[in-house]
């Protein structure tokens, strides 16, 4: 007979699983969708949900919590993809904004929901006690598997992140 607390590590693990598999399907999906990744169509989304549909380099690697450089990357494949085009400001002209097209839009229009959504939608349902709880169980998971320091967005993928850390 396994011990209880082998049971708990046991579901923990599964549960993790889970996550991890949930991910990793919703990032096929998008790919098979939308032809693009989930980081890059977070960067569509924030572009999209702007007044003006731009941002800075710099403001969408603040709203994400990645480094420039990962944010550089992103914004780099979606202008080979053509789904945003990059433009000298006119007020600094040592800036460059980052600008949707219409063929961006149109990918955050068909895109599946992205399973972050769904997740901040059943997030926001919970009483604040319980967010509380849930945000310090997440952090004390990755600080076991000593993932507290690797840069992450609020982007949920299954996507590599090697070599991506916070600025110590």
């Amino acid at each position: 007979m396994m011990h209880p607390d082998n049971i708990r590590a046991n579901d923990s693990l599964i549960a993790l699983r889970r996550i991890l598999r949930a991910t990793a399907l919703y990032e096929r999906d998008l790919a098979q969708a939308a032809g693009v990744t989930s980081a890059q169509f977070r960067v569509l989304q924030i572009l999209e949900s702007r007044s003006d549909g731009s941002a800075t380099p710099k403001a969408l690697a603040t709203q994400m919590g990645i480094t420039q450089a990962t944010v550089t990357a992103i914004i780099d494949k979606l202008q080979i993809s053509g789904l945003i085009m990059r433009q000298r400001s006119e007020v600094d002209r040592r800036q460059t904004n980052v600008m949707i097209t219409s063929n961006g839009r149109a990918v955050v229009e068909d895109a599946p929901d992205a399973l972050q959504q769904r997740f901040v939608q059943a997030f926001d349902q919970m009483d604040a006690w319980e967010q509380a709880q849930l945000v310090a169980s997440l952090e004390r998971v990755a600080a076991m598997l000593d993932a507290d320091a690797l840069d992450a967005s609020p982007v949920l993928t299954a996507g590599d992140i090697r070599g991506i850390q916070k600025p110590r």
